[in-house]
């Protein structure tokens, strides 16, 4: 088997996937990419046995094959070889050729037959939405995911579908996030549970704009192809925790505060707070909020106070000033909302202005205030 890459081409597809391939994996092939060829087309695939990631990609070649070649030494090779085309010749015992310009490297591979066999699309349901849609929504639900192995439902992303559109639910215990898509439906009612780490991998693989790309599930697997792309993830099977009785019905004050300053404040004030809690106290009187925080066993001490509009009765709750700072970032608005009711029920953190089609609400549990 023999055929003919461009080395920056290869390099950049091997990167998209390479993210799939753990370091200390149980079986040694798990380690490697598996290469095949067919007709002139190479298709790449890397997986960890929970989930399976394909590229493909046209190359010169007169025969069909296929065989495992080892990821890291490849990827490292390739990183620094320039932007020239590379010659690959494998031998009957799967010994890998590569030859560049002014040089020949031999590796190792293995036999293809002992990769893992991929998940098959049986009985799928699919719908099609935009790449910049599906991003949108990981990278506004995905820092909210808990990783606590031993709530596994809470461990990825809930997709609830409708025919009036879909809802990406993310929740530790601490934070909740709900992101609602009314622009998409996926026809039928349905839902499902995706993993974090496979969804990580689609930031990194998927473009940041308006192509088409197609979604397809079953009972037990999700799989998303976007072009030449595929990847293929196991469910986690889990009940999701019942999330809409947790969401406050009526959270009667309502503050609106500049994003950025607010963000930057607490920032600054979270320094100087518990570094187990990270508690900052919010107080609020008027239009004036008043944010403090304090380590009481090294003595340090925060405060900062900044205007704001607030509608509602003096209050003073307290949060904890990291999970703030994560979920303010995934507002993309100038101005935020914060509605509450007591210092002991959950907190509301919504965007001032939400985009046609498209709807973020994020929950916060208050933290016993440091009397």
């Amino acid at each position: 088997m023999k055929f003919i890459v461009n080395s920056s081409a290869l390099l950049k597809h091997l990167q998209q996937i390479s993210g799939v391939i753990n370091t200390n994996t149980v079986l040694p092939i798990l380690e490697d990419f598996l290469f095949e060829i067919q007709d002139e087309k190479l298709t790449v695939i890397a997986t960890d046995l929970e989930t399976v990631m394909h590229i493909r990609m046209e190359v010169k070649s007169k025969t069909n094959g296929k065989v495992c070649i080892p990821a890291r030494i490849l990827l490292d090779s390739l990183k620094n070889i320039g932007d020239q085309p590379l010659t690959f010749n494998i031998d009957k015992n799967f010994a890998v050729e590569i030859t560049s310009d002014n040089g020949k490297y031999k590796v190792m591979g293995e036999n293809p037959d002992n990769f893992p066999k991929e998940p098959t699309a049986d009985d799928t349901t699919s719908f099609e939405m935009t790449s910049n849609a599906l991003l949108t929504a990981i990278n506004k639900t995905l820092f909210a995911v808990s990783s606590d192995d031993l709530r596994p439902a809470m461990t990825g992303v809930f997709f609830e579908l409708s025919p009036k559109g879909i809802q990406f639910v993310a929740t530790d215990a601490h934070r909740l996030v709900r992101y609602k898509r009314t622009d998409f439906s996926a026809g039928k009612t349905d839902s499902f549970i995706v993993p974090k780490k496979p969804l990580n991998l689609l930031k990194g693989a998927l473009p940041a704009t308006d192509d088409p790309i197609n979604i397809s599930y079953n009972s037990n697997h999700f799989f998303v192809t976007h072009g030449d792309t595929q990847m293929i993830c196991r469910l986690i099977d889990a009940r999701f925790p019942d999330y809409k009785v947790v969401i406050p019905a009526n959270n009667p004050y309502s503050l609106i505060v500049n994003k950025n300053s607010f963000q930057n404040a607490l920032r600054r004030v979270n320094v100087f707070s518990n570094k187990s809690t990270n508690q900052v106290a919010l107080s609020i009187s008027g239009s004036e909020l008043q944010m403090a925080a304090q380590d009481v066993d090294f003595s340090f001490e925060g405060n900062e106070r900044m205007s704001c509009q607030y509608d509602g009765e003096d209050i003073q709750i307290a949060f904890n000033a990291k999970f703030m700072i994560e979920m303010l970032s995934a507002a993309e608005t100038d101005d935020v909302r914060l509605e509450l009711s007591t210092p002991s029920k959950a907190g509301l953190i919504k965007p001032s202005e939400q985009a046609e089609g498209e709807d973020l609400l994020m929950l916060v549990m208050p933290l016993m205030l440091n009397n």
